[in-house]
């Protein structure tokens, strides 16, 4: 099954699925509602979805956990635009098997269904050496058998003390010149800070920022 709010999204993921003989799309769907009342119906091996959706709609993290919960033969592989480290770090703790960013080829989301449907957890590599560089040489074995991190890594995985603190006073809704003053920087350093916080999290505008952090928590 595919859910994303986009339908144009749906369309082209549906369209190059169906060119694969061993992949069938069951289902197509823009809310977690509709999403849920038709995995109450029909059981299904794999979901490609979405990690954001409306505005108005269940976040993605919640969703997984309830995936988890309800529907424990779904496995979720996760689409998302925050294809950062801590995005994905999140993701599997929720229950994720999979998680790609959007600017990835749809070969590669093929041979995702394909390695998930099996029970296994597809990364690229790239991105699974990243998550090995954020967690102790004994946690290695663990994350190459499952993959899965410890959901204190989050955030601070990725950012410095230095880099959370801006971003912590800026959601306090604090402007650069007062962050500034308050750790006695320069309003360049506090701007470079900041800029170098969004670059790690995948995000480019505040509005991203609070989005982002509504979606996965503020930084600890």
């Amino acid at each position: 099954m595919l859910l994303d709010d986009h339908e144009m999204v749906r369309q082209g993921i549906e369209l190059g699925l169906g060119k694969e003989a061993d992949l069938k799309v069951v289902g197509s769907y823009g809310t977690s509602r509709d999403l849920l009342e038709a995995l109450a119906r029909r059981r299904v091996d794999v979901l490609v979805m979405d990690f954001i959706l409306g505005p108005s709609d269940m976040d993605g993290l919640s969703l997984i956990r309830a995936l988890s919960r309800r529907f424990k033969h779904c496995k979720p592989i996760v689409v998302t635009s925050h294809y950062t480290p801590a995005t994905v770090s999140l993701a599997l703790k929720a229950g994720s098997y999979g998680v790609l960013g959007k600017t990835q080829k749809l070969t590669e989301l093929i041979a995702a269904i394909r390695t998930v449907a099996k029970g296994r957890v597809y990364l690229h590599p790239t991105m699974l050496s990243a998550l090995q560089g954020m967690q102790p040489s004994s946690n290695g074995r663990m994350i190459e058998s499952r993959m899965e991190l410890p959901v204190t890594s989050q955030l601070n995985a990725c950012l410095t003390p230095k880099e959370q603190e801006v971003l912590r006073c800026f959601l306090d809704g604090m402007s650069v010149g007062s962050i500034a003053e308050k750790f006695s920087r320069s309003a360049s350093t506090i701007s470079t800070q900041k800029q170098s916080a969004y670059r790690k999290l995948g995000i480019k505008t505040d509005s991203e920022l609070f989005k982002f952090t509504h979606q996965f928590g503020e930084p600890e």
